[in-house]
């Protein structure tokens, strides 16, 4: 479901939710807010939860430095002669740097959660169509997104061929001098595509001003509006729960 709402409207939702996240400083919120997603993708999206859970470990491993920095390097004269009258667990300091740990991964899966219900393609034309994106940078950016897996396939194919040079099949992680010597050849393969792309955006007169015409721009229908509307709604339900019980 969410990957046919307008991306647009998603991100919108996103940056506000993103933006909630950094103003409301409550561990509550920023757990809501991980729940949340993670249902939403696991219950909407069907994607499967061993995956959403492995979208938190490197955001949880950022988050971490924050809870570890908050505890080591708090600025508290007094810290030592508190020591032995409280727990590290019942500190100012740990419950800070838990709701730090929490925010970066709540902000994280919000930013996740954009990025995989949404067609990289769709949201550009979107934001031509109704951001009037420039043509130039749009058709960069398409560029872009279909060089990104020819490199990888460019870079197997130099693998396999490399292989078959030695008489034995490639590593299945190529080691530190394989990757070095992968740089050349697939540097010289995208600056070749680079200076390609340079003369298809001449040949399609991109540097004349005018109208253009898009085709297949996500339009907005009402299933955007209501998602918008049912999102806003919990995040209100979300705020008001807290300033009604607050910690």
């Amino acid at each position: 479901m969410l990957k046919t709402i307008n991306p647009l409207v998603k991100l919108a939702l996103c940056l506000g939710w993103i933006a909630a996240c950094v103003a409301i400083f409550d561990a509550r919120f920023q757990l809501a807010t991980i729940l949340t997603v993670a249902l939403s993708l696991i219950l909407l999206d069907r994607i499967r939860p061993l995956v959403v859970v492995g979208l938190m470990v490197p955001f949880a491993l950022f988050g971490f430095g924050f809870l570890t920095t908050n505890l080591l390097f708090r600025e508290e004269a007094d810290f030592a002669r508190h020591v032995a009258e409280q727990t590290v667990f019942a500190s100012p300091a740990f419950s800070a740097g838990l709701t730090l740990f929490l925010r970066a991964i709540a902000i994280g899966m919000v930013s996740a959660s954009f990025a995989l219900t949404t067609d990289p393609g769709a949201f550009v034309r979107a934001l031509m169509a109704y951001c009037r994106l420039s043509p130039r940078v749009g058709y960069a950016l398409f560029s872009v997104l279909q060089l990104v897996p020819d490199l990888a396939a460019e870079a197997r194919q130099v693998r396999l061929a490399r292989a078959m040079k030695r008489g034995r099949p490639p590593r299945r992680i190529p080691g530190p001098g394989e990757a070095a010597g992968l740089l050349i050849p697939v540097l010289a393969f995208a600056i070749r595509r680079a200076g390609r792309a340079a003369i298809a955006m001449e040949a399609r007169g991109l540097r004349v001003a005018g109208a253009r015409t898009l085709t297949h721009v996500p339009p907005f229908r009402a299933r955007d509006f209501a998602f918008a509307l049912a999102v806003v709604a919990l995040l209100s339900a979300l705020v008001a729960l807290l300033l009604s019980n607050p910690a």
